[in-house]
């Protein structure tokens, strides 16, 4: 019994190692520029998501009414942001 608490105590440091590592790889953001990556993350799952649902909608007006929240979402992925410029 003591083995697997231990192994478990060592699969944990382990994990946190490798969030930590993770974490120090990845440079450090702003918050507006987090939100901005939390939104683009959202925006292209929510496009994952509309296009699976268009692969499989027979009624045209809901095939119409995909497409269009699908432009929508495309509109906002494409769109410059204003502190984009600066830091290129």
């Amino acid at each position: 019994m003591a083995r697997g608490w231990e192994s478990k105590s060592v699969e944990d440091q382990i994990g946190a190692a490798e969030a930590e590592r993770e974490r120090q790889a990845k440079p450090h953001l702003s918050a507006e520029q987090r939100a901005r990556e939390d939104q683009k993350q959202s925006l292209l799952l929510s496009r994952a998501q509309i296009l699976s649902r268009l692969q499989s909608a027979t009624n045209p007006r809901y095939r119409a009414q995909l497409q269009s929240a699908l432009d929508h979402v495309e509109a906002q992925l494409k769109a410059p942001h204003p502190d984009d410029a600066e830091s290129t």
